[in-house]
């Protein structure tokens, strides 16, 4: 499954990311999928976050149940094609990409702006692993693994939309546009700041 236009202008990135990515990530597998397995296992732990955060907010916490799940499963299968290739799940590093986003986070202000960003940086971090994982499946020598990418950027697509329907049920469809866009200038320039890496998903 192609990713159609029509979600290619969904996800909205400003800033494609740099090809030469693709050949860097190729020979630095067991980084890339120790990376991608920490970002799967943090998904999961965030949207648990959100759900016992926002407990009151019944939808919310009905749609992000099976997204817990989903996201483990996840962290599960990379861990899986870890061990299968004979590489081990190294450790955790720091997420320099995330780390930029949370700054931009409101922290104070009104609750439903915090919640608003807390939603809106999840489908920005869902955005960009869909465009990373589309990469892979197309770049990648190694044809099971462009196989196994395609699958991860099917399902981040359907996450990232997720995450901004949540949003736009919550508050104002106006207010989330605006502040979307304010989100996409801001990862535009962080992705311009940050150092080509190819033992990082971001």
């Amino acid at each position: 499954m192609e990713l159609s236009e029509h979600t290619k202008n969904i996800l909205g990135l400003q800033l494609p990311t740099d090809p030469r990515w693709v050949d860097l990530a190729s020979i630095r597998l067991e980084d890339i999928l120790t990376d991608h397995a920490y970002c799967e296992q943090k998904a999961a732990l965030t949207c648990i976050s959100l759900i016992q955060r926002y407990s009151q907010r019944v939808e919310l916490v009905k749609q992000l149940s099976p997204i817990v799940t989903e996201e483990w499963g996840h962290f599960r299968l990379v861990l899986h094609e870890l061990h299968k290739r004979g590489l081990q799940l190294g450790t955790q590093r720091k997420d320099l990409y995330v780390n930029k986003l949370i700054e931009f986070q409101k922290k104070g202000g009104s609750e439903e702006g915090r919640f608003l960003d807390q939603l809106l940086t999840m489908a920005l971090i869902e955005a960009r692993s869909c465009e990373r994982f589309k990469r892979l499946s197309e770049g990648l020598q190694d044809e099971y693994l462009r196989n196994f990418y395609r699958r991860f950027m099917e399902s981040e697509a359907g996450h990232y939309t997720l995450f901004i329907e949540l949003s736009e049920l919550y508050i104002d469809k106006a207010i989330v546009r605006k502040r979307w866009k304010e989100w996409l200038d801001y990862e535009s320039e962080i992705m311009q700041e940050l150092e080509l890496r190819g033992d990082r998903i971001h």
